[in-house]
């Protein structure tokens, strides 16, 4: 790390210093070659997250032969057509139960619907999960599911995929950002495979699970994404996962409409999550073990089940007929309101399942019944029931997720209607709008932050790779000596009082010879008449004007330092200045807040002349 200099000193050449290269890189493999590394083992999850999807939806269909009809049979089927009469309702405690005790002896992250959970790993725990959700994590959704819990299978195989992309971040020799990035990958792989949707899934990823675009980051999952999309072509088939009607173009009439349409979208998407955790509070009070919760909330499910058997199960298919808009009202009536009780209620005792596919069903079937509302007291108006039912069911996850993008591109993606893209734009952006001033948090975010932890709310660039050291710097040259004696440099420290711990020390000839560390001035042993040369550590990390302000403290950190020389890159003995931590705090600070300073700033030019309007004042 060092090389000698003449005279005896010696002056360190720290890792990147002397290439046009601002990151401080560790050992080993270049980023290309992690990229590729971590690409390749995501690929290889992905296929086998493809197997576990299948394996899932096989699992669903096989528990609901299983429960309802008496049937060991793989045969898609729902639990709509049962001939149990009030039994039924016995059937979803029944699971929820198997589910419970599950959660109890096996592992209690099972519980829930994926994305919280999968999100706080990210957060807390350098993204490791436990192996064993792997296996329990499917199996228990599958039985929640099947015996008619009123869920999709898309939460589930996310936190499968999350879990099986952790674990092998935790078998690979990697950091716990690119164990994130493993974890991610598969969560939103699953979620390709499911639903054949691989650029949703990305941003999915970026929306609520990397906090970060990068490409070292979105390389390895938009493979992984795209592999599980390939796995959904394998063993799903190619047709659209939501058939509808084509979509016309809509008039300029019938956009206000839908925008309109998003905004109530959106108000009762903040409270329809809102109330998930209002119903979760009231099994927090209940003087049991949260292992029998999910079984009292089944109750729900099953008594509404008795009476609305289409609410019961993964429900993929009441989201295909709601998108046809022909759909009579009462079946409008019980998609909203008895699929949204039996699922809240469900959901929030903490069962297994996810929320994708209720919030979709609960969306679809409100912006049906809001466009035939519509279409009744206002017959001119130029509306399609499909695509008031496509934008109800994405506004509806738009508003409760926070996650705008995800929301448009996966209803374009599950029905590839390109003329629903303008309408799709139009409502999930309002109903984001209002949902974010009608509630703080999400539903994905509100569990977590409950635990106090708590999610980015911007993903804005690294605020210290935006400034470089020369604008922070404190340009000053050393004013020490090395053949100076103790009670010198003392004297000298007494009169200028300098705010730092440590001062930069020249040689004879004024060339940079080292640091020196004021603690070790006040050392009793020493004759104060002797010079400072054996207090110098002539060991020096210095960096260039150039470098990156990230750069810096990086090497801080490295080292151990709390200040650094700065020294021009064309002479590296002439030290220019020096950078201290409350140096990069202060910039860090200035930098960080200047957007939320409120100013008028115009910028003109004239006449060869640059003058700034700020203020009602000129500047020339």
């Amino acid at each position: 790390m060092f090389r000698k200099k003449e005279k005896g000193a010696s002056i360190p050449i720290a890792p990147s210093l002397d290439v046009d290269n601002q990151e401080l890189e560790p050992a080993g493999p270049s980023v290309s070659q992690r990229v590729l590394y971590l690409s390749i083992q995501a690929v290889i999850n992905a296929l086998i997250i493809g197997v576990i999807a299948k394996v899932l939806v096989e699992l669903i269909h096989l528990i609901t032969n299983l429960f309802f009809y008496g049937e060991f049979s793989f045969v898609e089927n729902t639990p709509e057509g049962h001939q149990l009469g009030w039994y039924v309702i016995f059937i979803p405690i029944i699971g929820s139960l198997i589910v419970g005790v599950m959660a109890r002896l096996g592992s209690a992250a099972i519980r829930g619907h994926g994305i919280p959970e999968a999100m706080e790993q990210v957060l807390t725990n350098e993204s490791k999960i436990k192996p064993i959700i792997t296996i329990l994590k499917p199996l228990s959704a599958a039985i929640s599911i099947g015996s008619g819990g009123p869920f999709g299978s898309e939460g589930p195989i996310i936190s499968t995929g999350g879990a099986l992309g952790s674990f092998a971040g935790q078998i690979m020799k990697i950091t716990p950002n690119e164990r994130k990035i493993m974890l991610t990958a598969g969560a939103t792989a699953g979620m390709a495979a499911i639903f054949g949707t691989p650029v949703a899934a990305v941003l999915l990823a970026i929306e609520l699970l990397l906090f970060e675009f990068s490409p070292r980051s979105i390389i390895p999952v938009a493979l992984a994404c795209a592999t599980g999309a390939a796995m959904h072509l394998v063993f799903f088939g190619q047709e659209p996962m939501f058939g509808m009607p084509d979509i016309p173009l809509p008039s300029y009439q019938s956009l206000i409409i839908y925008v309109v349409m998003g905004a109530v979208m959106g108000v009762l998407a903040a409270y329809i999550s809102k109330s998930i955790y209002l119903i979760e509070d009231l099994f927090e009070k209940l003087p049991i073990h949260w292992m029998w919760w999910p079984a009292i909330g089944a109750i729900a499910v099953g008594v509404v089940g008795y009476f609305a058997p289409y609410t019961m199960g993964v429900g993929y298919s009441n989201i295909t007929d709601l998108l046809t808009g022909n759909l009579p009202l009462q079946l409008i009536l019980g998609l909203s309101i008895l699929k949204f009780i039996s699922w809240s209620v469900s959901l929030g005792s903490g069962t297994s399942g996810g929320t994708l596919a209720p919030l979709f069903t609960i969306g679809g079937a409100l912006g049906l019944g809001m466009g035939m509302l519509i279409v009744h007291f206002f017959p001119q108006s130029d509306i399609n029931l499909p695509t008031c039912a496509l934008i109800g069911m994405a506004s509806m996850f738009a508003g409760s997720a926070r996650a705008l993008l995800t929301s448009i591109v996966f209803a374009l993606e599950t029905t590839m209607q390109p003329h629903g893209l303008l309408p799709l734009l139009g409502a999930c952006t309002s109903a984001y709008f209002v949902s974010f001033f009608l509630m703080k948090g999400t539903i994905m975010t509100e569990k977590i932050k409950r635990r106090g932890i708590f999610t980015p709310d911007a993903y804005e660039p690294d605020v210290l790779q935006q400034m470089n050291v020369g604008e922070v710097m404190e340009y000053i040259k050393p004013q020490i000596a090395i053949n100076q004696t103790i009670k010198e440099v003392k004297d000298w420290v007494k009169m200028h009082r300098p705010d730092r711990h440590m001062l930069i020390v020249k040689d004879e000839v004024g060339n940079l010879a080292g640091t020196l560390k004021l603690k070790d001035l006040h050392n009793t042993d020493l004759d104060e008449d002797q010079s400072i040369d054996s207090l110098v550590d002539k060991k020096i990390i210095y960096i260039y004007p150039e470098s990156q302000l990230s750069f810096a403290v990086e090497m801080m950190d490295r080292y151990h330092t709390d200040l650094i020389p700065v020294v021009q890159r064309t002479e590296k003995t002439q030290s220019i200045g020096l950078l201290t931590p409350t140096l990069v705090f202060a910039a860090y600070r200035k930098a960080r807040y200047a957007d939320q300073q409120l100013q008028r700033s115009i910028s003109l030019k004239r006449s060869g002349y640059r003058m700034l309007v700020k203020s009602k004042k000129f500047y020339r």
